[in-house]
């Protein structure tokens, strides 16, 4: 997961499965185009622009009064391939790979180490050089700013990739309130989209992404045999 770092005027994130190509220019002169992808298109549009200071910026929404280029956004993680063929219920789990570091991070910052596995196994099917087209690297797929805004000095090592992942889905799940789907969501495609949408933003590949990755969170803590217990992670089951 993950978040491409940009100046944002208008509180939205882009997530770091993200990959941008500018696809034209436009100049606002009436309402703006709908940003949400239709379901069959693989995409998100952004809209990126110049501001009064000359400060490169992005947004959802089409800016009024100046010139504007459409971006379209296409998922690149795991999980996100809508015509993927795995069988979400049925794959092999990865219950024993990198446990010293899943579970220190997890420890440390009160994440389920079961969600942790889950995410892993959405964001990079657990490859430690996973890199995205966007630029996400790792196991959890951090972006380079927002690695070194977690404190990652190699998003590379799985050790110091994971501590990051984790210490950035611990502060999703603070800002969400332990609501599990949303901080998921708020993964992937940004936290400003769930504020904005108030709940799953209502992305075709953000919905199946989220959906997958609760299937497998719910088969970790079943063959981990370590369901989240209240008041001990961030976690809980009932925030579903």
């Amino acid at each position: 997961m993950k978040i491409l770092r940009v100046i944002v005027l208008v509180g939205i994130t882009l997530s770091a499965h993200y990959a941008a190509a500018e696809i034209g220019t436009a100049t606002s002169t009436g309402a703006a185009p709908e940003p949400a992808p239709s379901p069959a298109r693989s995409a998100v549009k952004v809209f990126k622009y110049t501001n009064s200071a000359g400060i490169t910026s992005f947004s959802d929404r089409a800016p009024e009064n100046r010139g504007y280029r459409v971006i379209e956004i296409s998922l690149t993680c795991y999980a996100c391939n809508l015509n993927s063929q795995v069988d979400w219920h049925n794959t092999p789990l990865h219950l024993t790979a990198y446990s010293d570091a899943i579970n220190a991070a997890s420890r440390h910052y009160r994440v389920d180490p079961a969600l942790v596995r889950a995410m892993i196994h959405a964001e990079s099917a657990f490859k430690p050089a996973a890199k995205s087209r966007a630029g996400a690297l790792g196991l959890m797929q951090l972006m380079p700013d927002t690695a070194r805004d977690m404190g990652v000095a190699d998003p590379l090592s799985p050790a110091d990739n994971i501590h990051g992942g984790v210490r950035y889905l611990a502060w999703l799940l603070k800002k969400t309130r332990g609501n599990t789907l949303l901080a998921t969501a708020a993964y992937n495609a940004g936290p400003g989209a769930v504020e904005r949408h108030d709940g799953i933003p209502p992305y075709e590949e953000t919905e199946t992404y989220v959906k997958r990755v609760r299937i497998l969170h719910g088969r970790y803590k079943q063959a981990l045999n370590r369901p989240a217990i209240s008041g001990r992670h961030v976690t809980q089951a009932s925030r579903y």
